[in-house]
């Protein structure tokens, strides 16, 4: 019997690309036959140094731009195109689209969408109210739409992604939840823990909103990852390296990091602070999780679906809370342990790679089972 194949879109501009990653290489490894299409830019050498030993894999890179781009509407036409021509040639037995808008493609395949996030519900969550209407707003709407609308299946990340889908676009035939998965072995929570905090994302992403971190001075040194400039109206001490462990409590920011480097983060970190306020599922928190981080976080309905009663939320977008909520941890040590005790153990029993690669291979059976009494 021939081994599965499926065909995967990814972006490398993202975290699309970490669960590609973890998808990818868990289907590899249970003989599934994998040929993958990424879109964004062409990815650096270290971003696929973890295809080198995946046999099975058949990696395809492109510069398509992505549809919540400038030039996105262009560019979906063309990559929509390439994607059905190599559907034509490439014959897989299912798509697995992480893009949205893909699910509309014109080919006799199941099509599986996941929905890592999308504009209008991105736009909702930040400013409170839909984007204002303009022809490529009406363009990206249609889009998302028919490509929902047009699945064979929609899988979202959490029951909250699921239900911004529902709010914002027509309810699809069949939508279901697949919560995102981490390998544990990629992290490192047995390392001597530093009074810090940590946190990951743009000062200008206004749907990670890290700022909330430079609002105020806070009791334990806090750095911040991904981010190149400080701001400028801050009156907080700054400091330009990566040290997490200092006398003089401050703000640390750092650019973009490599794995080692995150892993060595996480590792040393005592608390991370997940600020999001659009967070479909919360990649970075699992991966804080897994390094046994204390995880303070935003008190959103998605960080609560994901997290229960094991994380230590602050109001809702209130920097106010979230220092008032750094000083209890970092005056209660006791308490700031049993947080992260409390995260490590709830990732490692309900969020790992394991998990949602058996939950995708039962959908990937399932969906082309119901395929082959239609045809």
């Amino acid at each position: 019997m021939k081994p599965m194949h499926i065909l995967v879109t990814a972006d490398t501009l993202s975290g699309v690309w970490t669960y590609t990653r973890e998808l990818v290489s868990g289907m590899v490894a249970r003989g599934v036959r994998v040929t993958l299409v990424s879109f964004g830019d062409i990815p650096l050498p270290e971003q696929t140094t973890w295809m080198e030993n995946l046999h099975g894999l058949d990696y395809r890179p492109t510069a398509f731009r992505l549809d919540w781009m400038q030039e996105g509407e262009q560019h979906f036409a063309d990559s929509s195109a390439y994607l059905s021509s190599l559907v034509r040639e490439l014959k897989p037995d299912l798509l697995h689209l992480n893009h949205l808008g893909y699910g509309s493609l014109a080919v006799d395949v199941p099509r599986i969408v996941v929905a890592h996030g999308d504009l209008v519900g991105w736009w909702m969550a930040v400013h409170g109210h839909p984007p204002k209407k303009s022809s490529w707003m009406s363009w990206y709407r249609g889009a998302v739409e028919r490509g929902l609308a047009e699945a064979t299946a929609v899988v979202a990340p959490s029951d909250w992604m699921r239900n911004s889908l529902r709010q914002c676009y027509t309810r699809p035939a069949r939508d279901l939840v697949i919560y995102n998965g981490r390998n544990p072995i990629f992290f490192n929570p047995y390392v001597s823990k530093d009074d810090s905090v940590l946190a990951i994302g743009r000062l200008l992403d206004a749907g990670k909103q890290v700022s909330l971190l430079t609002q105020h001075t806070h009791s334990l040194p806090v750095c911040i990852v991904g981010t190149e400039n400080s701001p400028q109206s801050s009156s907080l001490p700054i400091r330009a390296d990566v040290k997490l462990a200092t006398d003089v409590a401050c703000v640390a920011f750092r650019g973009p990091q490599t794995e080692a480097q995150l892993r060595t983060l996480y590792s040393r970190a005592s608390i991370f602070a997940a600020t999001s306020r659009y967070e479909p599922f919360g990649m970075t928190a699992l991966e804080a999780a897994l390094s046994r981080c204390a995880i303070l976080a935003n008190d959103i309905p998605s960080l609560r679906e994901i997290w229960g009663e094991d994380a230590l939320y602050f109001r809702v977008n209130d920097a106010n809370s979230l220092a008032i909520a750094i000083q209890r941890l970092s005056e209660h040590r006791d308490l700031r342990l049993d947080y992260a005790n409390r995260a490590y153990h709830r990732a490692r029993e309900r969020f790992t790679a394991k998990r949602m690669i058996d939950e995708y291979l039962q959908l990937y059976q399932e969906t082309l089972g119901v395929h082959a009494k239609a045809a």
